[in-house]
Order: C-alpha cells, then sequence, then structure tokens
C-alpha cells in the first residue's frame, strides 16, 4: 500500500512536516508521500477540502490558520481536540474523516523522552507562559495526565480563564500577570513558554524574565526557530534544565503518524538531525 498525506495551511512553504515524515515512512519500511497544499485564505476553504478528500489521501495534517475552521468539514472530532477547540491531524477511514489534535500529546512524550522523572510525579508545579492555542493544547494533555498544579502566566486574564475552565477535578490552577508570575517563579518545577516571543527573526527578546527560578527547574520553549531562544539561554545561566521545542514537532509528528497508519516510529537519532537541519536554515 502507498501512503499519502499533505499538509494544508498558508503559508507552509518552509514546512518540516514534509522532511520528518518522509523519514517516518522510511524508518517504518512503508511507501508513501507527504505533500504541502497550501490554500490560500482568497479560496473557497469548503471546495480546496473537498478536492483534497476526493484525492484519496489517507489523512493530512492543518495547521494555521485553519485548525478551527477545519472542524465542521469533518465526521467526528476526537474529545481531546473538541475540548482545545482545533484540529491539527485528519484521519480517513473508510471515507470517514475524524479530528484529532496531536500538540498535547506530542508535547507530553517529548518531555517524557528527556525528563521521564518529572512525568512520574503528579505534584510536579507547573507554570505556562502564554494563553494561546499552543497553550491550551499542552494545558489540556498535561490536566489530563493529572498533574496537581498547573497555573497560567500571560498578558490579560480573559484568554487565560478560558483555557483554565477545561481543568479536570485533580488539578488546581489560577491565573497569573507576567510580573506576578516573575516574582513567583520559584515555585515552579516546570516553567513552558508558548507564546511566539524570541521566534526568528526577533530572537533577541523574551516575554519573561527567569531571575527568580530554582537551579533545579526545567525551563522549556516551544519556539525552535531559534532552537536556543533568549528564553532558554536564561534559564541555562541560572542552571535550569533546558527543554527544546523541536522536540514537541517530532513527537507531536510522531503521534498523527501513529494515527495515520497504526506504527509509532522511534525519534531517536531525529532529534539530533532535525536539530542540524533548523540550523542550517
Amino acid at each position: 500500500m502507498d501512503y499519502r498525506f499533505s499538509l494544508i495551511g498558508y503559508p507552509i512553504e518552509h514546512s518540516l512536516s514534509p522532511w520528518i515524515h518522509q523519514k517516518f515512512l522510511r524508518k517504518a519500511g512503508l511507501k508513501g508521500e507527504y505533500n504541502l497544499h497550501e490554500i490560500d485564505p482568497a479560496a473557497s476553504f469548503e471546495d480546496e477540502i473537498e478536492k483534497l478528500k476526493l484525492s484519496q489521501v489517507n489523512g493530512f495534517n492543518v495547521t494555521v490558520p485553519y485548525k478551527q475552521d477545519i472542524i465542521p468539514l469533518l465526521d467526528n472530532v476526537d474529545t481531546a481536540a473538541q475540548k482545545m477547540g482545533a484540529v491539527n491531524t485528519a484521519v480517513n477511514n473508510n471515507g470517514i474523516w475524524t479530528g484529532y489534535n496531536t500538540d498535547g500529546v506530542g508535547y507530553l512524550r517529548s518531555l517524557e523522552s528527556k525528563y521521564p522523572e518529572l512525568l512520574s510525579d503528579k505534584s510536579s508545579r507547573i507554570l505556562i507562559i502564554g494563553a494561546g492555542g499552543a497553550a491550551r493544547g499542552i494545558y489540556v494533555v498535561l490536566s489530563q495526565d493529572g498533574f496537581s498544579r498547573i497555573d497560567i502566566a500571560n498578558r490579560t486574564e480573559k484568554s487565560a480563564a478560558h483555557i483554565l475552565k477545561k481543568r479536570n477535578e485533580r488539578t488546581t490552577s489560577r491565573f497569573l500577570t507576567l510580573a506576578e508570575a516573575e516574582q513567583f517563579a520559584g515555585y515552579y518545577d516546570l516553567i513552558i513558554q508558548t507564546t511566539s516571543v524570541g521566534m526568528k527573526p526577533v530572537e533577541e527578546k523574551s516575554i519573561f524574565s527567569l531571575g527568580n527560578i530554582k537551579s533545579d527547574a526545567i525551563v522549556s520553549d516551544i519556539i525552535y526557530q531559534p532552537i536556543n531562544t533568549a528564553f532558554l539561554m536564561q534559564a541555562e545561566k541560572k542552571g535550569a534544565s533546558l527543554h527544546y521545542g523541536h522536540t514537541m514537532l517530532l513527537y507531536q509528528a510522531q503521534y498523527a503518524f501513529e494515527l495515520w497508519t497504526g506504527k509509532r516510529i522511534t525519534i531517536d537519532e531525529m532529534d539530533e538531525e532535525l536539530m542540524i537541519e533548523l540550523k542550517g536554515r
């Protein structure tokens, strides 16, 4: 069987998804292809999706700006994706299309691969910086996984409050301003930066001061261009352990590939390979 996968979004010409999924296909011993299907916002999104479905693809990924727009065009949406309010992976099962969101699971898997001891201790205190779509996905999965304390720091409370409503009964959470979170940063075992602040071409910027963190804290940034962000460089100077954004990219793709093919690919050397690929861009 030859597999056919796609990525929809705009713009997507520099996406790393084809690089990742072609490697997954080879590692799995499967034949197939992964193509970019850029959809201009001026086009009819519904018509473009219908064409894609008729082309007999086995599945496709969804990136900005279509993670919400795709939902009404699917037959089913996974419970977690419903809770997140966004779909980034669609699976074709004999013409029935189901939407998933692999970001949160991808983040959790990437964290587990580097810091398994953190995931075994559900009393670990977590701070998420930002309240956008990535923060929502990560919050939902960490809460579902049973972590007892997950707080959100953001410039405004409205978006954070919307996310905090998604917690389960085992999780205690609160909203903090960025200034409050900086003051109490030493309380947290894991601090996750989920905004776009510090991304190329303004990589010298950081949304948050880590002056008060614990030296044994784990500090994570989901940005992967650059890999070593200004935020992470602050953490390194304080002696904290680092968690890089490109690993989330790999593991969310791993979960998507698993949903499409039933095969879970080991990441092993791809972590280093992707880091080299990113540094060359």
